[in-house]
């Protein structure tokens, strides 16, 4: 396979020249996000079987990536994906747009019994048996030059994705589970879900837990204004407060801005800045009505004995689908996704995509007294 690395406007047309007309194309991007909000792109990659490339997104302007660019968003070729997620906020908050259509090979991995959320090289290495090196994982992707150790790593990023991807796709089309996924891909497809909304930003809160409900409300105050903050200044969030100094501003709830030096790991310049805009928030937090006050539904700690029971056989019933499609149950779900279910909540992977055709309506049947866990002469089974 011939490979490039492309940091001049005439190579990203030659590029683009042989990649254009492609079946697939593996797709990965390397980024740094550790002083901003949003991620900085460093580097794309990418490998259509024949050629694979990296090209330097420093040294080339958005103009100069056009024609590449064209390829990249063409219709009828498909892009392939590991754990697509942030690749994909990336396209979309740089250009405007989600390259379609799309494959994830980490959301076929569960399909096929390779694990959940199942990592880049180790789904290499169960697929092709291909160990690849991790001394590159932790790069800073903005330095130039780059070295040769460093431009390997990257490239084998997508020269063993494609070869995973075709291998893949026909272990899936053999099992007639292909069409399974495009629910999956479709959900990764809706630039909707890269959106961020401040004011659910608080369900991100590390410690949340620890407050009451009023003080919850607090938190969701606080939290949004905190995000639109980090938006703004395209900052990392902690960089304008931690995590902890929200959960104790709202956990103590201080009056005034002289009472703020009291909240541990709150800076005095940060007082001196925004200390009358915290007293302010936390004064708009304490007035929000008790029916408004959000809900943090952590499954487990309030259930009754019977939720319990219903959840214990919601798992029997899930080793018993997992087995019928030779599939790992906590590929599947786990049972804090069962106890959400119990609850009435709804907002799970389980419900989603191939996991709720393949389990969450059979388990939703079942808690509906519409199906059942029977015992005949070979074990257990689900009914009707």
């Amino acid at each position: 396979m011939q490979e490039v690395l492309v940091d001049t406007p005439e190579a990203v047309v030659s590029l683009a020249e042989q990649l254009a007309g492609s079946e697939w194309l593996a797709l990965d991007t390397e980024f740094i996000r550790e002083k901003t909000y949003w991620p900085r792109l460093c580097l794309v990659q990418v490998s259509n079987g024949e050629i694979a490339a990296a090209i330097d997104t420093i040294t080339l302007s958005d103009e100069q990536l056009r024609p590449l660019l064209d390829v990249l968003y063409d219709g009828s070729i498909l892009k392939v994906f590991h754990a697509a997620r942030q690749d994909l906020e990336i396209f979309l908050h740089d250009w405007g747009h989600i390259p379609l259509p799309l494959f994830d090979t980490q959301t076929a991995a569960a399909l096929l019994g390779y694990g959940d959320q199942v990592g880049y090289a180790n789904l290499v290495k169960r697929v092709l048996g291909i160990e690849l090196a991790k001394d590159q994982s932790r790069t800073d992707w903005s330095k130039r030059p780059l070295n040769q150790a460093q431009i390997r790593y990257a490239l084998d990023d997508v020269v063993y994705l494609g070869e995973a991807y075709t291998k893949m796709r026909g272990q899936l089309s053999d099992r007639e589970r292909l069409q399974w996924l495009a629910a999956d891909f479709a959900e990764l497809a809706n630039p909707a879900i890269y959106v961020q909304h401040p004011q659910t930003a608080w369900k991100r809160v590390k410690g949340r837990q620890h407050l009451r409900a009023a003080q919850m409300a607090i938190l969701q105050v606080l939290a949004a204004w905190r995000e639109e903050q980090a938006i703004a200044q395209d900052r990392p969030r902690r960089w304008i407060l931690k995590d902890e100094v929200l959960v104790d501003l709202a956990k103590r709830a201080p009056g005034d801005v002289h009472k703020l030096s009291g909240i541990r790991g709150l800076e005095p310049g940060t007082i001196r800045r925004h200390g009358e805009t915290l007293i302010k928030l936390i004064a708009q937090g304490k007035q929000v009505p008790k029916e408004q006050w959000p809900v943090d539904k952590r499954p487990g700690k309030h259930m009754s004995h019977r939720q319990e029971a219903l959840v214990d056989l919601l798992s029997a019933a899930l080793r018993l689908i997992a087995d019928e499609h030779q599939l790992s149950p906590t590929a599947i779900a786990t049972r804090k996704e069962l106890e959400k279910l119990v609850l009435g909540d709804h907002d799970t992977e389980l419900m989603r995509g191939w996991r709720r055709l393949v389990a969450g309506e059979p388990l939703l049947a079942i808690i509906a007294g519409e199906k059942s866990i029977r015992v005949g002469k070979d074990g257990p089974y689900l009914t009707d």
